[in-house]
């Protein structure tokens, strides 16, 4: 008759013939369980190779591997793991290999729950701590991730890639940026890169092939006015149509209002300590920032002007189609007529972009996807109180915006 303990930790460790759990230790002072694994005597092994069932057991070498913690204590399992003899294979003089086991993927000193395991945590709370909570070393937990994200990334199809977002984020201080493409439709980051230069948009375009895409498929690309960016994107995808982003379009002009409000405050000290009040939503203005604004707009003050100027820009997106260009060119006279050179400037940038600021009426797309998704990933930064290196950096992006389908147990 079985022992019914044995029994029990063989069908929760999910264990198939021919192997099955022969004893288990528990150590009350170390908090450690161990588990060991046998094989049922005359067991055949298929060649881990060529798959064929044309195999002698060659030899048997000792094997450990982390395992979940069973009742909070320490879990690890261990098994000598036969090497096989293929007769097959061995006409080429590599006949000897190790067999695959289950429960872990090869070369791994953990197995597949555990990693499982550590991956889901990975989604929740940074490296550091998931390795003080398991009582392993980070690195140990990045080589982990590492493997499942570009395992994951190695199999992703983007054949019907179309519509595309491009920004950057800061990866840490010191003007150090990584570049994000996002699917627009699918709502997932495609591709992660350092720099925001065009080499951004060239290595996209390697990676969208290697990928099953096609860089002519390519309709629409979302981005701010960097010329890197527009240059990178005319070049790697000449069929797609430019749309610049609201929200970097409206920052010209508020970057051109504040230069107004500064200068200004030169000669009215009473603008000093308002940059916010003429540079956030009025929505989102907080009780005395609505007094302030209320009270200055009564002035006859050039940033008064600039203001009315950026609030009145705003409208274009309001406008029906055929009336985007008509509006446009009449702000841009009101703007260059301004004598406010901050805003004058501003106005010719806005020109010389006019083509991909009305394109947004027949795309329809902006970068707020993956504004929201730069948000998460600052937020998982700050968790982290930073990244050791940027290919750390770019595995947690995948992981918790890429939508990847990892090969794990769940």
């Amino acid at each position: 008759m079985l022992d019914p303990v044995l029994m029990l930790f063989t069908q929760s460790l999910g264990v198939e013939e021919p192997w099955y759990v022969s004893s288990v230790e528990f150590s009350r002072e170390q908090k450690r369980l161990d588990i060991q694994l046998e094989y049922r005597q005359h067991a055949q092994f298929p060649c881990p190779q060529c798959g064929g069932s044309n195999t002698d057991i060659y030899d048997r070498t000792d094997h450990s591997w982390r395992h979940v913690n069973y009742f909070e204590h320490q879990t690890h399992l261990h098994a000598k793991v036969p090497r096989v003899w293929c007769h097959d294979c061995s006409r080429d003089g590599s006949g000897v290999r190790l067999v695959d086991v289950p429960w872990t993927r090869k070369s791994s000193h953990f197995t597949k729950l555990f990693e499982a395991y550590v991956l889901q945590l990975a989604r929740e709370m940074p490296v550091l701590a998931i390795a003080r909570l398991v009582g392993e070393r980070d690195k140990r937990i990045w080589r982990i991730i590492h493997h499942y994200v570009h395992q994951a990334r190695d199999k992703e199809d983007f054949s019907n890639v179309s519509r595309i977002s491009i920004d950057e984020t800061a990866i840490a201080r010191g003007h150090k940026y990584v570049s994000v493409v996002v699917d627009v439709d699918k709502k997932k980051v495609l591709f992660v890169t350092p720099g925001k230069d065009t080499a951004v948009v060239d290595a996209f375009a390697k990676d969208l092939i290697h990928h099953k895409g096609n860089p002519d498929n390519i309709t629409t690309v979302s981005c701010d006015m960097s010329p890197a960016f527009i240059s990178g994107a005319q070049r790697a995808f000449p069929g797609a149509a430019i749309t610049f982003d609201k929200f970097h379009v409206v920052k010209v002009l508020s970057e051109a209002v504040d230069k107004v409000r500064r200068e200004e405050q030169r000669s009215h000290p009473e603008l000093k300590r308002t940059r916010y009040v003429w540079l956030k939503n009025p929505n989102h203005l907080t009780a005395k920032q609505l007094e302030q604004l209320s009270t200055l707009s009564k002035q006859n003050l050039k940033t008064v002007r600039a203001y009315h100027l950026q609030m009145n820009f705003k409208e274009l997106w309001q406008q029906p189609k055929v009336l985007g260009k008509p509006f446009l060119d009449k702000w841009y006279f009101w703007a260059t007529h301004s004598r406010l050179r901050p805003m004058s400037e501003a106005a010719k940038t806005i020109r010389r972009h006019q083509e991909g600021i009305l394109a947004w009426f027949d795309s329809n797309v902006t970068n707020a996807l993956i504004e929201s998704m730069n948000s998460l990933i600052q937020a998982a930064k700050r968790r982290a109180k930073g990244y050791r290196n940027v290919e750390n950096f770019i595995s947690i992006v995948y992981l918790l915006l890429g939508k990847l389908r990892l090969d794990l147990p769940t």
